[in-house]
C-alpha cells in the first residue's frame, strides 16, 4: 500500500502549492497534526454553466490517514475541522467548525443563513441517525407567492424576480440542526467550534480563483444590496473583488461570537433575528418583500428524521428521507441497476482518475436515473404536508417494483424519458423544478464515527441579501412556482406555509451487509455538491467504488455522468479523459452515446464530492480519503509522511 505524502495547510492563507510524494507503508514514519491535499487550481475549460460556476478539473491524490479526517470544499475548512478532531472532537464537532469556516470562504455556496441534511454513523452501537436542517416557508406563504404579487390584485411576478426577492427566503434551519446533532454528539463545548471562523473572519483570507470567479459572475445581483456590494465587490471598477485580495469580516466575527456565546437560539431571536425579518421585508427599487416574521424565526425546529436504508448488492445503502428526494433517486437508481451486471462495464484503462468509463455502463446508469427522477418528480416532497404512496418509501423501493422498472431499459436505445411509476390512484401531476448550489463535507474522527453532511444557500450567493455578514437562502425556489400542473392536479412539491421544499441533497453512508442480512462494517460515506444533479453525481461515485473497485479519489475523480429525467445525457467536459474537440466526435463514450440515441451534453460539470472510506494504514483501521477534483475540496487528516 501507497501513503500519500502532502503540504501542511497554513491556516492563515487559502492558497497552497501542490508537493506530494509517496512513499512504502513499511518505511519508518512519523505523524503530523493534520495535513492534506494541495488546492485545486483552474483546469482546462474555465465555463460558466450549470447549477454552478465550473472551474476546470485539477487532478489530485488519495489522501490515507491513521485516525481522523475531514474532507470539505476548501482548505480552511478542512483546516478547521480536522484541528477539532486532533484536540479530541467528535465528527459532529468538526462540521460545525467547518460549516462556520464555509460560510466565510465558499459564501456563495452555504452559511448559516442555509439549511442542510446531516447523516450520522454512531460506530458504537452502529446506528445511524438523520437530521433535518431544511429551511421552512413562512407560515403566511401562499401556493402562488412564487408566480405572482399578490394572488388577487396583482397577477405579476416578484420583483426583480423570484429568486432575488424576499419571497425566495425559507426560515434557515442550519444552525438549528447542528445545534442538535451537536447536543446529542459533541464532545466540544459550543463556543470554541467557532474560534477558527471567528479568528479567519477577524485577521481575513485571500479570496481564492473560484471564489472570486463566483462572485465576478454574480456581480450584478450584489450590486442591488449595499452592504453585499461593499463587501463583495471592488468600489473602482464595481467587478467582483479579484483573487488574492485580503478579505475580512468583522460583522461575521461579530455575529459568529453572539452564536457561540448565547446559542443557536440567538439566529431566531432577539437582535439577529430582528435583522433577518428586516432584510426579508426590505422593498428598496421596488423590490418584492417576502412573509417571514419574528414568530417564523422562533418557531423553527430542526428534526430528526428517519434515515432510508435499502441494500445494493452486497452492501447496506443509507440516505436522507424527505424532504429531501435524494436518499430515494439515489436507492431507486440502484435498485434498478442490481438488475445488471455493471462489474462488466467498468472503466478501461484506469487510471488516477478513474478512467473512461465502458459506453454501456453509462447508458444503463442513465436510463435507472431517468426512471428513478420520473418517480421522484411526481411523488415525493414534504411528507409532513404530501405522503408517499404507501404513506412510506417502501412502495417506491419495493423489490418488485424496482424490477419492473428495469424492464423497461434498453440495452440498444435510450428512451429519452420516462414515465412516472403506477403507483396506484395518487392524484398528483408534474412540475419540474431544479435546484442550485450547494456543498459537501464528509468527516470521520477517531473513534470511527462519520458525519456525511449536504449543506446550502441555494443559488449562487443565496437571495443576495445579505445580513450581519452572511447571506440569506433562496431555497423557496426549490418549490414548485405553480400549485397544480395543466391538468389541474396538485403538484407534492407545491408551496404551502411551514413547508419544506423538495430537494436533491443525498448524503449518503454505505456499510457491509453480513450474511443474516444485518448491518456490518462502515465501508464508505460521500455526498456532492451540484443541486438537481447530486443524485448523478453521488450514483456516480458510488457505482464507480461498488461496483468498479475504485478508491476514494478515483470515484470523486471519475469522468461525470448521468440523466434527469429528459433526452439529455450528461458527460463533463471538463475531465481530462473526454475529449471535447468538435463536440465529442472523436471521444468513444460520447459518440458510444449518441449511437445508441443519447443526447449528450458536455458542458463542464461542477459536482463537489466527498469521500470517507476506510482503510488499513500501517495494519491498523484508518481513513482513505477522496477530494472533489473540479473544485477547491481537500482532504486533511492526521496523514503518514516520511
Amino acid at each position: 500500500m501507497l501513503l500519500a505524502v502532502h503540504a501542511p495547510l497554513d491556516a492563515a492563507d487559502d492558497t497552497h502549492a501542490s508537493a506530494a510524494h509517496t512513499r512504502t507503508a513499511d518505511a519508518a514514519p512519523r505523524d503530523t497534526r493534520c495535513s492534506g491535499t494541495a488546492v485545486a487550481g483552474s483546469g482546462r475549460g474555465e465555463v460558466i454553466d450549470g447549477p454552478e460556476i465550473a472551474t476546470g478539473f485539477a487532478s489530485k491524490p488519495v489522501v490515507f490517514a491513521r485516525s481522523i479526517m475531514a474532507v470539505t470544499a476548501h482548505p480552511l475548512a478542512s483546516r478547521a475541522a480536522c484541528d477539532v478532531l486532533a484536540a479530541g472532537g467528535s465528527a459532529v464537532d468538526a462540521a460545525v467548525a467547518a460549516q462556520m469556516v464555509l460560510n466565510l470562504v465558499e459564501p456563495q455556496s452555504s452559511g448559516i443563513g442555509g439549511g442542510a441534511f446531516l447523516l450520522y454513523y454512531d460506530a458504537t452501537t452502529k446506528q445511524v441517525l438523520s437530521y433535518d436542517g431544511r429551511e421552512t416557508a413562512p407560515a403566511a406563504a401562499t401556493a402562488n407567492d412564487l408566480r405572482w404579487i399578490d394572488d388577487a390584485t396583482d397577477r405579476t411576478t416578484p420583483r426583480p424576480n423570484a429568486r432575488a426577492s424576499g419571497r425566495s427566503i425559507g426560515v434557515p434551519g442550519v444552525l438549528r440542526m447542528l445545534e442538535l446533532a451537536h447536543r446529542e454528539h459533541g464532545r466540544r463545548p459550543w463556543r470554541t467550534l467557532f474560534d477558527p471562523a471567528i479568528a479567519i473572519a477577524t485577521r481575513g483570507f485571500r479570496i481564492g480563483p473560484r471564489m472570486a470567479a463566483s462572485i465576478d459572475e454574480a456581480r450584478r445581483g450584489l450590486a442591488r444590496e449595499p452592504e453585499a456590494a461593499a463587501y463583495f465587490l471592488d468600489p473602482a471598477t464595481g467587478r467582483g473583488k479579484a483573487a488574492g485580495t485580503l478579505l475580512r469580516s468583522p460583522a461575521l466575527a461579530r455575529t459568529f461570537a453572539t452564536i457561540a456565546t448565547h446559542g443557536a437560539s440567538a439566529l431566531y431571536e432577539g437582535d439577529l433575528a430582528r435583522a433577518i425579518v428586516d432584510k426579508v421585508a426590505d422593498t428598496r427599487d421596488g423590490m418584492t418583500a417576502g412573509r417571514m416574521t419574528l414568530a417564523d424565526l422562533a418557531a423553527y425546529r430542526a428534526k430528526r428524521r428517519e434515515p432510508v436504508c435499502t441494500t445494493y448488492r452486497a452492501y447496506e445503502i443509507c440516505g436522507m428521507g424527505p424532504p429531501s428526494s435524494g436518499g430515494i433517486a439515489v436507492a431507486s437508481t440502484l435498485g434498478i441497476l442490481e438488475h445488471f451486471d455493471l462489474a462488466a462495464h467498468a472503466p478501461a484503462p484506469l487510471d488516477r482518475d478513474g478512467g473512461r468509463p465502458d459506453v454501456l455502463g453509462v447508458h444503463l446508469v442513465a436510463e435507472a436515473e431517468r426512471l428513478a427522477y420520473a418517480d421522484r418528480d411526481k411523488y415525493v416532497a414534504d411528507t409532513d404536508f404530501v405522503p408517499l404512496p404507501g404513506g412510506s418509501p417502501a412502495a417506491l423501493l419495493d423489490r418488485d417494483y424496482l424490477r419492473s422498472r428495469a424492464q423497461r431499459i434498453a440495452v440498444d436505445r435510450s428512451m429519452g424519458s420516462a414515465p412516472a411509476g403506477d403507483l396506484g390512484p395518487v392524484p398528483l401531476g408534474v412540475a419540474p423544478t431544479e435546484e442550485h448550489g450547494t456543498s459537501h463535507m464528509t468527516i470521520g474522527d477517531r473513534d470511527g464515527n462519520v458525519v456525511t453532511m449536504t449543506t446550502t444557500v441555494e443559488a449562487g450567493f443565496g437571495s443576495l441579501h445579505f445580513v450581519r455578514g452572511f447571506l440569506l437562502n433562496n431555497q423557496l425556489t426549490d418549490f414548485s412556482p405553480v400549485p397544480v400542473d395543466t391538468q389541474g392536479r396538485p403538484i407534492a412539491n407545491r408551496v404551502a406555509g411551514g413547508k419544506r421544499p423538495r430537494s436533491a441533497m443525498a448524503p449518503t453512508l454505505v456499510f457491509h451487509r453480513n450474511a443474516d442480512g444485518r448491518r456490518g462494517d462502515f465501508v464508505l460515506a460521500t455526498g456532492s455538491a451540484g443541486g438537481f444533479v447530486i443524485i448523478q453525481f453521488v450514483v456516480k461515485t458510488l457505482v464507480g467504488a461498488l461496483d468498479w473497485g475504485l478508491d476514494a479519489q478515483q470515484a470523486a475523480s471519475l469522468i461525470d455522468f448521468g440523466a434527469a429525467n429528459s433526452p439529455t445525457t450528461y458527460v463533463g467536459g471538463e475531465h481530462p479523459d473526454v475529449d471535447t474537440r468538435d463536440d465529442g466526435a472523436h471521444d468513444p463514450l460520447v459518440s458510444g452515446l449518441r449511437r445508441l440515441g443519447h443526447t449528450v451534453s458536455l458542458v463542464p460539470m461542477s459536482s463537489g464530492t466527498a469521500v470517507l472510506g476506510r482503510h488499513l494504514v500501517d495494519g491498523r483501521p484508518g481513513w482513505s480519503g477522496g477530494a472533489e477534483p473540479r473544485r477547491e475540496y481537500t482532504a486533511a487528516g492526521d496523514t503518514v509522511v516520511p
